[in-house]
C-alpha cells in the first residue's frame, strides 16, 4: 500500500510538472517580486518629493501652479493602494499607471521651471535631491522592464497549449501589463513658454 501511494503521488508531481503548474506557479511569484521592486522605486521617487517641492519654493515661490501640480500629483500615487491584488485588477492597474504617469509629468514641468533658476541650479541640496531623482528614474526603468518581460513570460505561459488548460482549470488569467507607449505619452512634459528677461544692454 505504501508503494502504491509513493507511485501515486509521483505519477501526480509528474503530471503537475508536464502540464505546466508548476511553471506558472514559479512565473507567478516571479511577477509579484518584480512588482514589489517596481513599487518599491516609485515610492522612492515619491519620497523625494516634498524635499524638491521644498528646495524648488525656496528660490521659486511664484511658481505655485507648478509646485502645486507635484504636490497634488504626489497625493494622488499615495492614494492607491499598490498590493499585489492590482495584478489581477486591469483597471486598478491602469488607475496605478496613470497616477504615476501624472507624476512623471507634473516632475517634468517643475524640472523645466528649475531651468530658469540659476541660483537653484547651483544650490548644494537641489544637486543632491536632482541625483537622487535621476538615479531612482533609472531603478524604476529597470524594475518596470523586468516586470514587463515576467508578465509577458506569464502571459505566453498560460495561454499556450497544453498549459492553458491548466491554467484555466485553476483559475489563471493573464495579468495587465505596463503599455510603454501610452506611459511614455503621458510622461511627456508639455511645452513652457516663457517670455525671456530682455537682454541688459552692453556698456
Amino acid at each position: 500500500m505504501r508503494k502504491f501511494f509513493t507511485v501515486l503521488a509521483a505519477l501526480a508531481t509528474l503530471s503537475l510538472t508536464n502540464c505546466g503548474y508548476n511553471a506558472i506557479q514559479s512565473q507567478d511569484e516571479q511577477i509579484k517580486s518584480d512588482w514589489s521592486e517596481v513599487v518599491n522605486q516609485y515610492q522612492r521617487r515619491a519620497d523625494l518629493v516634498p524635499n524638491l517641492v521644498n528646495s524648488v519654493k525656496g528660490f521659486a515661490q511664484q511658481e505655485k501652479d507648478v509646485l502645486l501640480g507635484v504636490t497634488n500629483a504626489r497625493a494622488k500615487v499615495g492614494s492607491i493602494q499598490a498590493t499585489p491584488e492590482v495584478l489581477n485588477d486591469p483597471a486598478a492597474f491602469q488607475k496605478f499607471q496613470a497616477a504615476q504617469g501624472e507624476l512623471s509629468s507634473a516632475l517634468s514641468r517643475l524640472l523645466v521651471v528649475t531651468e530658469n533658476y540659476p541660483q537653484l541650479k547651483s544650490d548644494a541640496l537641489f544637486r543632491d535631491l536632482m541625483a537622487q531623482l535621476e538615479g531612482t528614474e533609472n531603478r524604476i526603468t529597470v524594475a518596470r522592464n523586468r516586470y514587463i518581460k515576467a508578465v509577458q513570460d506569464y502571459n505566453v505561459t498560460i495561454r499556450s497549449f497544453p498549459t492553458n488548460l491548466t491554467a484555466m482549470a485553476f483559475g489563471y488569467k493573464t495579468k495587465p501589463n505596463f503599455t510603454v507607449d501610452n506611459e511614455k505619452a503621458i510622461s511627456t512634459a508639455p511645452k513652457v513658454d516663457f517670455n525671456p528677461a530682455p537682454a541688459t544692454p552692453a556698456k
